[in-house]
């Protein structure tokens, strides 16, 4: 194959990746874009014209203690994840080849059941009649009429279960490239097991640990269903804000103005992780 033809055989393979991101990520975006500087129907739809009232409406500050509580709680539930999934590929990538295989089906096992299902599965445990709830007060752990629903810390519990398969499966695809013979030599030079860990496994599963900091924190940030079914009416999040002007007060323009922010808050990250990986590439050669 000449050089010539290799640049156009290569952007006719990601034809088809290109055309799927274009239409159900580009083009919704730009339109979603395209409503938040349009006016409100009575209706509920979108009026003619255009108007940066819905601009100015999403700058009022009682706004700000929900994004700084979307991005604590996303925030925490990646840190949460990463620290649970990194022991757990750690030893994963060690094993053998079938116990491999029967760890990744449990750790798989969660995407087989509904979603909702999983969420109403915490909302009965953590309900004051709940088993969870009646050990715990077995066991003197917590008072007899301590309430663990509407709480802003189950949230963030049942943010992290939901989560932690999207950090482990990332890690693991990184973890299983790794050379764990560095660990051996290593211990050989003086280091302690925490110190080998610590120096030489997790930077050696740095994509992948850029990666499922990324997945899961871009998840958490348009979370709304966990907060609307096991939090309280202080433990809002922007997406249920978003949903709350979609399908309660039905004004479509103000709802998209506060997911177009949201998408920003997506999309920085992103581009930050990116040009923090190409700069790495560059300092590599």
């Amino acid at each position: 194959m000449s050089n010539e033809s290799r640049p156009a055989r290569q952007w006719l393979l990601t034809l088809p990746s290109l055309t799927w991101l274009a239409v159900f990520f580009v083009i919704p975006a730009i339109l979603v874009i395209i409503t938040a500087f349009r006016p409100a129907d009575l209706q509920g739809g979108v009026g003619p014209g255009w108007t940066l009232a819905t601009l100015r409406e999403v700058q009022d500050p009682a706004y700000l203690p929900i994004l700084w509580r979307t991005l604590w709680l996303s925030g925490a539930t990646t840190l949460i994840c990463l620290a649970l999934a990194l022991p757990v590929v750690f030893q994963m990538a060690r094993v053998g080849q079938r116990m491999r295989q029967v760890l990744l089906l449990l750790i798989v096992i969660p995407f087989l059941s509904n979603f909702l299902i999983r969420i109403f599965a915490w909302k009965s445990l953590l309900h004051p009649e709940g088993p969870l709830t009646k050990l715990l007060i077995v066991l003197h752990l917590i008072p007899e009429n301590a309430v663990l629903l509407n709480h802003v810390g189950t949230v963030l519990l049942v943010l992290v279960y939901t989560q932690l398969p999207f950090a482990i499966l990332p890690l693991y695809a990184a973890a299983e490239k790794f050379d764990f013979g560095l660990l051996d030599a290593a211990r050989d030079l003086g280091a302690g097991p925490w110190r080998a860990f610590s120096k030489v496994f997790i930077p050696g599963v740095r994509r992948g640990l850029i990666s499922a900091s990324v997945m899961v924190f871009v998840c958490c940030l348009g979370q709304y269903v966990i907060p609307q079914m096991v939090g309280g009416t202080s433990d809002e999040m922007l997406g249920s804000k978003i949903a709350q002007r979609v399908f309660s007060d039905r004004n479509l323009p103000h709802a998209s103005a506060l997911a177009g922010g949201l998408m920003l808050a997506v999309l920085v990250p992103m581009l930050i992780v990116v040009l923090w990986q190409q700069f790495g590439r560059k300092e590599a050669e």
